[in-house]
């Protein structure tokens, strides 16, 4: 919020609170009222100093029916059709080998298409220098830096045209909605995987770019880490200081599909699903369960109007007759004990 407002001393403000927070929280001290006062105090002046925001949704790319097809191996990206907008999510999800990098190193302006077009509405010179210049691609693979961490984000920050005071004052600010500020003064070999992609994160976003593409963002990443970088996308894809559109890559399903506007799901080279395009198409329920009964009880309480299938973890319940509601009904009414219960109908989960 500091950072859409605008005001650098409300940025300043709030870093050094982000400190005394992380120094509490990483030491294990305890919080005293003047850490909650300083915190009112804070969102107060946001709130007096904040001008009426609207999100933005502005057109940055058109993908139109665009395909590739590898001179080696026999796998090749079928037709994909896309729009993607500032403020807006789209995740790409799928089993590995199946086209998300293609999809993804496309879009970047990474590879040349067989077939299609990708119209950049934001770019009036589409040439390759430029598409590169405002589309930030992070792959899975983090490309080996080095020196030391905080010294990396000053340079990049120089090289996007923040210097002098804002440079340092930016530096602080990714460092701690990162949570990097521990590890500012380390290197490469330092670090971990999962805070090198933190880093790189950080790093991008310094150099404001129009279109963020991540791949297998969350893969090197904990529970807790990929709850905060995917919560940080959301909030820095909105944001009404620099609002960007957000393509990312994931096997976490559940999570990218919590975060994301469109998600795609892509199998053999083919996007089999799009939500918000085919959703409409979607006939009947489907529920995905855990529970100690077999399936034969689960048969018996639900009847001929269900099919019923086991993939060694969870039971998916398939029907046309009942809703998501009643099926759990049913299930209880027979005493069948459920320990998960999740409504997948309009989930690329379906589809796996």
């Amino acid at each position: 919020m500091s950072l859409d407002i605008g005001d650098k001393e409300l940025v300043s403000e709030t870093i050094t609170w982000s400190r005394n927070f992380n120094n509490i929280n990483n030491n294990k001290l305890e919080i005293d009222s003047a850490f909650f006062d300083k915190a009112e105090n804070i969102l107060e002046k946001a709130v007096s100093k904040a001008p009426a925001f609207s999100e933005r949704h502005e057109s940055l790319l058109t993908v139109a029916g665009i395909s590739k097809k590898y001179s080696t191996g026999h796998f090749s990206l079928k037709p994909v059709n896309l729009e993607i907008n500032s403020g807006s999510i789209i995740g790409v999800v799928g089993e590995n080998g199946n086209g998300k990098t293609t999809l993804l190193r496309s879009l970047g302006g990474q590879l040349y298409l067989d077939a299609g077009e990708i119209r950049y509405h934001f770019i009036k010179d589409a040439s390759d220098y430029r598409i590169k210049s405002r589309i930030a691609f992070i792959p899975q693979r983090i490309p080996r830096w080095y020196g030391q961490l905080k010294d990396n984000l000053h340079f990049n920050a120089a090289i996007a045209g923040v210097t002098g005071g804002e440079n340092d004052m930016m530096v602080d600010f990714m460092l701690e909605r990162f949570n990097l500020s521990r590890y500012a003064h380390l290197n490469w070999n330092q670090i971990s995987s999962g805070y090198r992609t933190r880093f790189e994160i950080a790093r991008i976003l310094l150099q404001k770019p129009d279109l963020l593409i991540l791949d297998e963002p969350l893969a090197n990443l904990d529970i807790n880490a990929q709850q905060t970088i995917l919560t940080d996308l959301k909030f820095m894809a909105k944001s009404a200081y620099h609002p960007m559109g957000v393509v990312l890559s994931s096997q976490q399903l559940h999570e990218v599909e919590k975060v994301a506007d469109t998600v795609l799901f892509i199998k053999n080279g083919e996007c089999l699903f799009q939500t918000n395009k085919h959703s409409q198409e979607i006939k009947g329920i489907s529920v995905e369960l855990e529970t100690s009964s077999d399936r034969e009880s689960i048969l018996d309480a639900l009847g001929a109007a269900v099919q019923v299938q086991f993939n060694g973890n969870y039971f998916t319940i398939t029907s046309v007759s009942y809703t998501s509601q009643e099926v759990l009904q049913k299930l209880l009414k027979a005493n069948i004990s459920v320990s998960y219960f999740r409504d997948i109908t309009y989930s690329t989960k379906r589809f796996f």
